[in-house]
C-alpha cells in the first residue's frame, strides 16, 4: 500500500461525507492556507504560459523533446514557463525555459509517489490539494500548452476548456500538441460537436498543432491583442508577508 501523508489522509476523510463542524472548519482553513502559500510564491509572475503533460515521459522521448523545444521558444519571447513542477514533460518545459534564459516556475503537487520537483526551476511551491494547484496554475497563466499525459493532464485540459466555454474565465490560447497521441480525443470532440453537445464556436477554443512556429504565433498574436493584469506583475515585494521577487539564475 502506498504511503499517505497527513494531507492525503485528511483529504480522504473529507470525502467520506458530513463531519463535525470543527473538522470542516479545520479543513477549510487548511485550504485557505494553501491558497495563500501559492499567492505568495507566484505573486510576481508576468506573462506566463503553463505547460501540462505526463510525469512519466523521460529525456529522449519525442514528447519530452517537443515540450522542451516549444518552451524554449516561448521563453525566448519573454514568457515565463510554469508547470506542475514534476518530472517528465513538466521537467522538459522547465528545462527549455532555463536553456533560453527565461523564467521557470513549478507548482508541484505533494503525492505519496512519483512527484518530486525537477531541477530546472527558479522557484517552486508545493501544494497539497489538486484543486488548489489547478486554480493557481490557471490564475497566473495567459495561455496553456497541453502535451501527452494521463488522467491528470486530461482533467486539467478539459476543466480549463470548460471554464473558458462557460465564461468563468477569460478566453485564452489553449494548444494541444502531440496530435497523433490525441487523435481519439480530437475525434471525440468532433463527435460532441456534430451531436450538438458543444457548439461550432467551442471548437475554436482549441488549437491542435505539432508545429512550434504555429503555436508560438498563435500565442503571441493573442498577446498583442489582449493586455491586462496577467501581463503586469507586481512591482514590489512585501517583507512583512515574506515575499521575494523571482530571480532568474
Amino acid at each position: 500500500m502506498k504511503k499517505q501523508n497527513a494531507f492525503t489522509k485528511e483529504e480522504r476523510k473529507f470525502f467520506k461525507g458530513a463531519r463535525s463542524r470543527l473538522a470542516e472548519l479545520k479543513y477549510t482553513l487548511g485550504v485557505i492556507a494553501q491558497f495563500v502559500k501559492g499567492f505568495r510564491a507566484l505573486h510576481f509572475l508576468g506573462s506566463t504560459v503553463t505547460v501540462f503533460g505526463s510525469a512519466r515521459f523521460r529525456e529522449g522521448n519525442e514528447y519530452y523533446e517537443l515540450s522542451r523545444k516549444v518552451s524554449y521558444e516561448l521563453a525566448k519571447r519573454g514568457f515565463a514557463i510554469m508547470t506542475g513542477g514534476g518530472p517528465g514533460i513538466m521537467e522538459a518545459a522547465n528545462r527549455g525555459a532555463k536553456e533560453a534564459g527565461g523564467v521557470s516556475v513549478g507548482c508541484n503537487i505533494v503525492l505519496p509517489h512519483e512527484q518530486k520537483e525537477n531541477p530546472y526551476l527558479d522557484r517552486f511551491v508545493n501544494i497539497d490539494y489538486f484543486f488548489v494547484r489547478k486554480e493557481l496554475l490557471r490564475k497566473y497563466s495567459f495561455a496553456f500548452v497541453i502535451l501527452p499525459g494521463g488522467f491528470g493532464t486530461l482533467d486539467e485540459f478539459f476543466e480549463t476548456v470548460t471554464l473558458v466555454q462557460t465564461l468563468k474565465i477569460d478566453k485564452m490560447p489553449i494548444v494541444v500538441m502531440g496530435v497523433e497521441y490525441h487523435t481519439n480525443i480530437k475525434e471525440h470532440i468532433e463527435i460532441m460537436r456534430t451531436s450538438g453537445a458543444i457548439s461550432d464556436e467551442d471548437i475554436d477554443l482549441i488549437l491542435f498543432s505539432d508545429n512550434p512556429d504555429e503555436v508560438i504565433e498563435h500565442i503571441t498574436k493573442y498577446t498583442s491583442q489582449h493586455t491586462g493584469l496577467k501581463l503586469k506583475p507586481a512591482k514590489s515585494a512585501s517583507w512583512f508577508l515574506g515575499e521575494k521577487k523571482i530571480q532568474v539564475n
